[in-house]
């Protein structure tokens, strides 16, 4: 199932003609077990961030919201891909799940930043979870960076949807981060999170297809002149986004 939905997705890829810029994939391991850890920005995320492992002959388990799951079209071929499903409210068995395929040598991939960030920078770093880091520290395997930008110009929230074609979409793989004598999640995520900074700012750095009126396009960050929310305006979005999907109230302004 899973190389079917590759298949697929690469399908997709050429009707969209999108235009890669793949490097780092050298630091996924061709062996053993990591947490490949990602920033997120589209619905698309999913298909794009598992392609560095794709071309090391590897697969990624992707821990995603139950609710995919439910879903009368994807929750089959997530099931057939073997992700795991993760009820927030419940995590401590997603967790337990996701050792067991780390312990069997798999990779796991997760999204510490639990859902879409509105401001297309790396979220701060209080708003990161610590799951990643915790799989890392618990059962003695690297913590691999992956930073993507640009695809959320086909698919993000807002809603913003386009097919145009041509999008250039860079995705770039960090070096393996493995916890220090003592070192806890809290101090991996710090190291983490400064790392995913450094690979999306490069990332923006490198994009080739500016936009002429920055403040005129939503999709360029605040923090460049852009047309994005702002960060103080992007943190309240995204923690509603979180508590929606967690299932909790809304936290308000």
């Amino acid at each position: 199932m899973y190389r079917v939905v590759i298949r697929a997705a690469f399908v997709l890829f050429r009707l969209l003609g999108l235009r890669f810029d793949v490097r780092g994939e050298q630091h996924v391991p061709t062996s053993g077990a990591a947490v490949v850890a990602a920033n997120h920005q589209s619905f698309l995320d999913f298909l794009v961030v598992g392609l560095p492992a794709v071309r090391r002959g590897r697969l990624v388990r992707f821990m995603a919201k139950e609710a995919v799951f439910r879903s009368p079209v994807g929750g089959p071929l997530m099931r057939g891909m073997r992700h795991i499903p993760v009820d927030r409210r419940h995590g401590a068995v997603a967790a337990r799940t996701a050792l067991r395929a780390l312990h069997a040598g798999e990779l796991v991939g997760v999204y510490p930043e639990a859902t879409i960030g509105h401001s297309f920078v790396v979220k701060d770093r209080a708003d990161l979870r610590l799951g990643a880091a915790r799989l890392a520290v618990e059962a003695g395997v690297p913590l691999v960076p992956v930073a993507t930008w640009g695809l959320h110009r086909v698919w993000t929230v807002g809603p913003h949807l386009s097919l145009r074609r041509g999008r250039w979409v860079g995705l770039w793989v960090g070096e393996p981060l493995w916890a220090l004598p003592g070192e806890g999640a809290e101090e991996l995520t710090d190291r983490f999170h400064a790392a995913l900074h450094d690979l999306v700012t490069g990332l923006v750095d490198a994009y080739p297809d500016p936009p002429r009126r920055p403040e005129s396009a939503w999709w360029w960050p605040a923090e460049r002149g852009g047309g994005a929310p702002s960060p103080e305006v992007a943190r309240v979005l995204d923690r509603r986004a979180v508590a929606k999907a967690d299932g909790l109230p809304d936290p308000g302004d």
